[in-house]
């Protein structure tokens, strides 16, 4: 069975603790794509909802303080029950804040996956990378491979650089796509929801860096698709024809 039918017959629960921004869409999209899942960013439980979740997610892109201690908590619980925790460290670099956040996170959590575009994964290693507040605004794919490299050994992790050409690197494993279209460049969450639909390929029982190259292959294709719609006029009629061509 293929990483996409195993995601669709096991509808994993994945537990969001997410971007205020786009909570609705990446459940949707998740919804649309076969797996389930639940927002939950309070303290209190996050143990819990991490301890019935199949997968975890943690994005940064809205983190206020309170919500760190959650997102600690959810990756404890994730590393103790082995299954996939991944990061997404949105706009690292545009804050003394989320980059502390960011290494607290690294300190106290083993991620599955780590990934983010190429100014964001260039910050956790020390590179230099031009960024405009959550964005990337340098794509010069000739790095995208070392950089992808160096996430990986630094912090023995799966690193996806996402861009016009993705990245997929564990150790001395390199595989790239460019699959995608310019919409998604034009709305808010893509970059979420790949997260969200990662996490989901990463808790079937094939090789992790198999389960992230379908995953981002399969996102950048459905986006193509979804463009290429006689009903699809520019980002706002692209969204929902997005939504429906991951469920296809």
């Amino acid at each position: 069975m293929d990483i996409i039918s195993q995601v669709r017959k096991n509808q994993p629960l994945i537990h969001h603790l997410t971007n205020q921004v786009v909570m609705n869409f990446t459940a949707n999209g998740l919804l649309a794509f076969g797996g389930s899942p639940i927002m939950a960013k309070e303290q209190a439980e996050a143990k819990d909802m991490a301890s019935i979740a199949s997968g975890v997610l943690i994005n940064i892109g809205t983190i206020v303080k309170p919500e760190l201690e959650a997102m600690i908590l959810a990756g404890k619980t994730a590393n103790e029950r082995n299954i996939p925790v991944v990061l997404d460290p949105v706009g690292v670099a545009a804050s003394e804040f989320r980059i502390a956040s960011i290494e607290s996170l690294l300190k106290e959590v083993s991620f599955t996956a780590i990934k983010g575009n190429a100014g964001e994964m260039a910050n956790l290693v020390g590179v230099e990378w031009k960024t405009k507040g959550v964005e990337s605004i340098d794509d010069d794919s000739t790095q995208l491979e070392e950089i992808a490299r160096l996430v990986s050994e630094k912090y023995d992790t799966l690193a996806v650089v996402t861009g016009k050409m993705d990245v997929i690197c564990k150790h001395d494993i390199v595989m790239t796509n460019e699959t995608g279209h310019e919409f998604l460049t034009r709305i808010t969450g893509a970059g979420c929801l790949l997260g969200s639909i990662l996490t989901a390929c990463l808790t079937t029982d094939n090789d992790s860096v198999d389960a992230a190259y379908e995953a981002i292959r399969f996102y950048g294709s459905a986006s193509e698709k979804a463009a290429k719609r006689k009903d699809v006029f520019g980002t706002g009629t692209f969204l929902p024809a997005f939504i429906d061509e991951l469920g296809q």
